[in-house]
């Protein structure tokens, strides 16, 4: 999508997406028989040459086939030259601040993104974005429609444009990576494909001169993370508790690596989310166990996080930090304090908080009630089945 893009340019967006299916659906076809050589090169020769033939079709088009190589029409995918790896995290790159731009609202840059080149399916977005299938079409579709006029190609991006546009880019990251480490796909608890390519792309930004104190702060957070993921779950029980994780498998190379980059982070006065959530994470990542986590300071963070940053997400997070500090009633006193949103009310994460807690204070009855809710919102069978087991702890 991003090579294209940036070959073709965002006006053709339609053109792309339909070139990369019809290259994914050739492959399907011929693969399994003869599988080529080099299938990045295999997909981008067919996918470009799909572009080529609808575009000779369209007689007010000729112009642009004579532009971009018309001797290729002919040409077998086999005899492409083969992009280079940097081309490709460029473009990707590239494509992800022509989508962050500022004339496009924040929200439909996040869902024109995560689908157009992260993958992510209409449903699986709005359950991470807290939207209805409908608004979320309608934000994709109004984000496609405005690049599609735009006639600048993903080169013309100045130094000034890139950096004023960082900041979406990060958010963009950021929930790139939060699907793939807790996914909403209904056959994948933990996408690491997802994962990996969100601290891919971020880690080469932050070698760009585009990188700025926010951005360390963000790798360090997804990397602190990537430590902890190859114990969060198995073959046989699915998601694990922080509590069943084996602490023995967490990366310490990688929780090494987390520690330098916050570190770097502290450059300057300004202080973002992303510090303060890869503090969090620091604080899990070096607790020799959960009994010995230093919630207090968790709670402190999150109490910041609720001032720079506000989200009813946080309160929710620190009523949980401060249950294992100071008890479950203390969470709980927090929970009926905080003016909680709707959406957040009647989601399956809020239900399961309400009902550890009333677990843990002993209140059965409703406990259960909440457990019964949890499960129920529960978007995928492995969350469904972590919260199945989270109850029976109590039983």
């Amino acid at each position: 999508m991003a090579l294209l893009s940036r070959r073709f340019g965002t006006q053709y967006i339609d053109e792309v997406e339909d070139a990369v299916q019809w290259a994914l659906t050739q492959a399907i076809d011929s693969w399994h028989s003869n599988k080529p050589d080099n299938p990045t090169a295999w997909l981008y020769r067919v996918a470009c040459r799909h572009i080529i033939s609808e575009l000779r079709t369209h007689q007010r088009r000729t112009q642009l086939l004579q532009t971009h190589h018309p001797q290729q029409t002919e040409a077998k995918p086999e005899d492409a030259d083969i992009p280079f790896a940097q081309e490709i995290a460029d473009s990707m790159l590239r494509m992800l601040f022509v989508a962050c731009h500022p004339k496009i609202p924040v929200e439909s840059q996040l869902v024109f993104t995560l689908k157009s080149l992260c993958g992510l399916s209409i449903k699986e977005i709005s359950i991470r974005l807290f939207l209805s299938e409908a608004n979320v079409y309608k934000r994709f579709s109004r984000a496609k429609q405005y690049l599609q006029g735009q006639t600048d190609t993903l080169d013309a991006l100045t130094d000034d444009t890139m950096v004023t546009r960082l900041t979406p880019v990060h958010s963009v990251l950021y929930l790139v990576f939060t699907e793939g480490y807790l996914s909403s796909h209904v056959d994948t608890a933990i996408r690491e494909d997802l994962c990996h390519e969100s601290f891919r792309l971020t880690h080469l930004l932050s070698k760009s001169p585009y990188c700025n104190a926010e951005t360390d702060a963000l790798l360090a957070l997804i990397t602190f993370h990537l430590a902890r993921m190859s114990s969060r779950g198995n073959q046989l029980d699915g998601l694990l508790l922080l509590e069943e994780q084996d602490r023995s498998l967490w990366d310490k190379k990688l929780v090494h690596m987390g520690m330098s980059l916050l570190a770097k982070s502290a450059r300057g006065h300004a202080i973002s989310r992303y510090h303060i959530e890869a503090s969090i994470a620091a604080e899990h990542c070096l607790a020799p166990s959960l009994k010995e986590t230093r919630w207090d300071k968790i709670v402190e963070a999150y109490e910041l996080l609720e001032h720079i940053a506000a989200s009813p997400m946080y309160s929710l997070n620190r009523a949980i930090a401060l249950a294992e500090w100071k008890g479950p009633e203390a969470g709980i006193a927090l929970l009926k304090s905080t003016d909680t949103p709707i959406w957040l009310e009647r989601s399956y994460y809020w239900y399961a908080v309400k009902a550890d807690l009333l677990y843990r204070c002993n209140d059965t009855i409703q406990a259960i009630k909440y457990t019964k809710l949890a499960i129920a919102n529960a978007p995928t069978e492995d969350i469904k089945h972590l919260l199945t087991k989270r109850t029976q702890l109590y039983q």
